[in-house]
């Protein structure tokens, strides 16, 4: 018991050794690192969430402005979003979507699968339909007037080579404001003139490489937001954004 007892006790002793040095590096680069701040407070958030056919739960508008903290922040945003199937997860990432393409720039949401990718596709594209962008604030063409349609696209592996020319187009002209899909993301093809944030489904099923991949398509100095989003959270996600 006495040998258990110790091993416990060293046991715990390192974990919060090593949850002290994650906090420490996590500080350290929220210090030193540019992020993009956005003002979430605008008439196209406003129109998603009024818009929705239900009223938002309580943890859905907790959370909500949890995130929105973290958006107006000057350093960039490392945050974990974790639900059951079927909790809502999307409705909270869809807004920090929202509040980033309001402010002129653009979002990108991956997840692991081509299946799950055209779910997220639908689900958003039926979530946003009706939602219209100021052409001042993107590099599109829009209407007589000054609007355009929120610009949604899928990209995958089943996507042909005429629909990639044409949303690599679209991204750099500012008429693609939300492009969701797969690993194909991160292709080098694949350009944001003003990548503001980036959501990405089952976190755990991508490599670190993959995930910094994405992050590292923000042209310049600044660091998209981050919202990683998950049902089933490992000790490895935790303390990656612990």
């Amino acid at each position: 018991h006495r040998v258990d007892r110790r091993q416990r006790q060293m046991c715990i002793r390192d974990r919060f050794r090593i949850q002290v040095a994650l906090v420490r590096r996590k500080r350290e680069l929220e210090a030193s690192t540019v992020g993009v701040t956005h003002d979430p407070d605008g008439v196209l958030v406003d129109r998603f969430l009024a818009g929705l056919p239900f009223d938002p739960t309580n943890a859905q508008r907790r959370t909500i402005e949890e995130m929105f903290v973290d958006l107006r922040a000057p350093a960039p945003m490392h945050r974990l979003l974790q639900g059951d199937v079927g909790a809502g997860k999307t409705i909270v990432a869809v807004a920090g979507l929202l509040a980033a393409i309001q402010g002129g720039h653009q979002g990108a949401l991956m997840a692991p699968t081509e299946v799950l990718a055209e779910q997220h596709y639908s689900s958003i594209k039926e979530m946003v339909d009706g939602l219209e962008v100021d052409v001042d604030q993107t590099q599109g063409q829009g209407s007589l007037m000054g609007t355009r349609p929120l610009g949604v696209a899928l990209l995958s592996n089943r996507t042909g080579a005429a629909e990639r020319r044409k949303i690599d187009a679209g991204l750099a002209e500012g008429r693609i404001d939300l492009l969701i899909g797969t690993h194909a993301l991160i292709q080098d093809s694949v350009g944001f003139p003003s990548l503001g944030m980036v959501v990405i489904d089952e976190q755990h099923r991508f490599g670190v490489e993959q995930r910094a991949a994405l992050r590292d398509k923000g042209a310049g100095e600044a660091v998209p937001d981050v919202l990683v989003m998950t049902a089933t959270p490992i000790p490895r996600t935790a303390a990656m954004l612990s």
